[in-house]
């Protein structure tokens, strides 16, 4: 706790159900709680489970130059972006690497926020802020708690009117429970599932009635880490565990360009004039190295960072792994050369003195067609 600076009106509800409160981005964050975190995953894959999301950073971007400030330093073309609606873009540096993801939403025509992780995002939108006819602030108060699951529209429809129409990425200015919230189609799970940004002074009685009252639906609390099992199957990379800063090249200086991380997608097509363009359009074709998935055989789980071998010889590594019996397969995130990430290498992960056969496999590996999170009605 010593890193942190910011706080989550919260934390007392974490404690209470056994977490320490590790630090994730300058904010104690629930690592671990007292109960099975299996029974987290499979509530959110099957049910819904509600999760402190506080910890991403909410910045408030307005004034006449706010769009040149996102336009500057995201690759996303916001100019097509309509009030209501919103859209995950990623940030570079001028080298064309990756220094952070984010989801713009434009709030109006002069007025957005950037929610992002714990890169370098807010330095970035400053950078371009700096001497323009603009207003940027940094936003604690704004706690976010994602709801996330199938039954999280089931949940909210009984409060909510219309929730059934927010469709993907878009949000609504409304209330709960009688207080003013924003509530988001977004999420990190790979389900169905809606981020409810509300003031630090409901939080509290927010999060407890969704607790209260979902328990008979099977809602339940879950811990921030659960997010990790239920990316590793969705394909969502998390800022640095996935990245160079973590997992540095032997003689270069980390960062990890879109075409390596398999983000081109987050560039508007034809957009040019964002920070890193040139050098971004220049690297595609001389990958490193590419993120794709590993399949084990079995059912046990390589550890964070075990390396990854091809006939013997280290290759690469595991930067994320996961069991489920849900779903019935073991699955994993990894660094690897390009000629290895092609579906059916035959490869072999060294987890301590064992070592675990696994192929490459693209991803995700759950919901391939992205069909859960998108569905609509």
């Amino acid at each position: 706790m010593i890193a942190s600076w910011r706080f989550s009106a919260l934390a007392d509800r974490h404690r209470a159900m056994g977490s320490n409160l590790e630090d994730w981005s300058g904010m104690g964050t629930a690592w671990t709680y007292d109960k099975d975190q299996k029974q987290e995953y499979e509530a959110i894959r099957t049910k819904a489970g509600v999760m402190d999301v506080s910890g991403l950073k909410k910045v408030h971007i307005s004034g006449p130059h706010a769009q040149y400030v996102i336009d500057k330093a995201t690759t996303r073309n916001i100019e097509k972006l309509k009030p209501g609606r919103s859209t995950y873009a990623t940030m570079l540096s001028d080298a064309g690497k990756f220094v952070d993801d984010c989801v713009i939403y434009r709030m109006g025509p002069h007025s957005f926020m950037v929610v992002h992780g714990s890169g370098a995002g807010h330095e970035q939108l400053a950078m371009y802020a700096a001497g323009r006819n603009v207003v940027m602030m940094f936003d604690d108060d704004l706690h976010d708690i994602s709801l996330q699951g199938p039954l999280a529209v089931d949940y909210l429809e009984k409060h909510v009117p219309g929730i059934r129409d927010v469709v993907y990425f878009s949000h609504i200015q409304t209330t709960l429970f009688g207080k003013p919230v924003m509530i988001s189609r977004t999420g990190y799970t790979g389900e169905r599932g809606y981020e409810i940004f509300c003031r630090c002074q409901d939080a509290v009685e927010i999060w407890d009635t969704i607790v209260a009252e979902g328990a008979e639906m099977g809602i339940i609390p879950t811990r921030f880490t659960t997010l990790d099992w239920l990316r590793a199957e969705s394909y969502l990379l998390f800022f640095p565990y996935d990245n160079s800063e973590m997992y540095p090249f032997e003689n270069e200086a980390p960062g990890d360009t879109l075409w390596e991380l398999g983000l081109d997608f987050t560039v508007s097509p034809g957009k040019t004039g964002f920070r890193g363009a040139e050098e971004h359009y220049r690297l595609k074709g001389k990958e490193r190295f590419k993120i794709y998935g590993v399949k084990l055989e079995g059912t046990e789980p390589a550890p964070e960072g075990s390396t990854l071998l091809k006939d013997g010889e280290p290759v690469g590594v595991v930067t994320i792994c996961m069991n489920s019996e849900l779903n019935g397969h073991t699955v994993g995130i990894a660094r690897m050369p390009v000629d290895c990430a092609v579906d059916g290498t035959p490869l072999t992960i060294r987890a301590g003195d064992k070592e675990l056969p696994c192929i490459a496999h693209s991803m995700p590996f759950y919901d391939v067609d992205k069909k859960r999170r998108t569905a609509k009605g």
